[in-house]
């Protein structure tokens, strides 16, 4: 898919809207950018600084929440090897939380001796995918996660419990909601500081999501896939019930490896783009994040998921005529593309 100007195609910076009149929706959201994680575990495997670059080039868009590494085995996942190094380049951005997934209580103390502002821990609503993720029963993994997050208060690092397959499962079906609500009351009694949950198979609509958050209170993030296509709309119809937090992938990138079918994550272009448009607050430049985007598609030698990667704002016709009118862009190149160019050039010298 071709690719446009994107760095002139963001909606304008001093463009501020009111939330939108038609209907209850936050002032702001925060956003959890998953893409170096969830995001590039699946992809080939890149070198630490490539993975270092692309965190920081999302925190200089504005993202103030990444998670930017698991630590797993590398035999497991090799993608995601050498995690220390990754999280040694990146430091601690002002302003920034810093995440890492850990597997168990091992992957937890090496996380925490590498200085992460956060750990993410998983277990499935789902019993089967459970197994098949983890290699554990739901009552194993709950035990595990309770152990992490006792290890992680003494030194006051919260803990987020993502609860997997929580609006249903590619095995068993529909899950009751009731006992979606249960496990996130036992993850919470565990010592969990938060609860994402995650809609792993892209399972979600709004008629279930209505049903699960009704169980669960809506004191919940979000995880949301677009595998049948209703990633944007679930969140949209989250936001209308008080969720605030949601997580999300550059490009679209990502997806489970243990279902088939599973498509990618929600693309943080694309969700930008539409809190942009209701006039909802994320913080996150469009035009810096773009330029990220690019940035992660030369890396990953392919096309991405998000739409808005490709055709930009809502605006961007009108934002090219006014660029183009004005002189504003050199004949043949963008600041868009130099950016990229330079950052490129600079991840495959090391």
């Amino acid at each position: 898919m071709e690719r446009t100007d994107r760095s002139r195609r963001a909606r304008p910076a001093n463009r501020q809207l009111e939330p939108w009149a038609g209907s209850e929706l936050p002032e702001s959201v925060v956003i959890r950018e998953v893409g170096p994680r969830d995001g590039l575990q699946g992809e080939a495997t890149l070198s630490p600084h490539a993975r270092a670059s692309l965190v920081l080039a999302l925190v200089e868009s504005g993202i103030r929440h990444v998670e930017a590494v698991s630590f797993v085995s590398p035999k497991a996942v090799p993608s995601m090897a050498r995690p220390d190094e990754v999280l040694a380049e990146v430091g601690h951005p002002e302003g920034a939380t810093i995440t890492a997934l850990v597997p168990n209580l091992k992957g937890a103390q090496l996380a925490l001796d590498a200085d992460v502002d956060e750990i993410t821990v998983t277990v499935a609503a789902s019993a089967t995918y459970n197994e098949r993720n983890v290699k554990m029963s739901i009552e194993e993994s709950v035990e595990s996660i309770a152990a992490i997050c006792e290890l992680a208060a003494a030194s006051g690092t919260p803990v987020d419990a993502v609860l997997s397959c929580a609006f249903g499962s590619p095995y068993e079906g529909d899950l009751p909601a009731a006992d979606v609500a249960d496990l996130v009351g036992t993850l919470r009694d565990g010592g969990a500081s938060a609860i994402t949950l995650a809609d792993t198979t892209g399972m979600a609509t709004p008629r279930v999501l209505s049903e699960v958050l009704s169980a669960t209170g809506i004191e919940v993030g979000l995880h949301m896939h677009e595998t049948r296509g209703t990633g944007l709309l679930n969140c949209y119809t989250a936001m209308q019930m008080g969720i605030v937090r949601f997580d999300s992938s550059v490009g679209g990138l990502g997806g489970s490896p243990f279902a088939a079918g599973a498509a990618g994550n929600v693309a943080t272009e694309d969700l930008v783009a539409l809190l942009d448009d209701l006039g909802v607050r994320t913080g996150i430049s469009l035009e810096r994040l773009l330029r990220a985007s690019a940035v992660i598609e030369e890396l990953v030698g392919h096309p991405l998921a998000s739409r808005v990667a490709y055709a930009g704002g809502r605006l961007a016709d009108h934002d090219a005529r006014d660029t183009r009118s004005s002189g504003g862009a050199e004949a043949g190149q963008t600041l868009g593309s130099r950016d990229r160019a330079d950052f490129i050039g600079d991840v495959t010298a090391r």
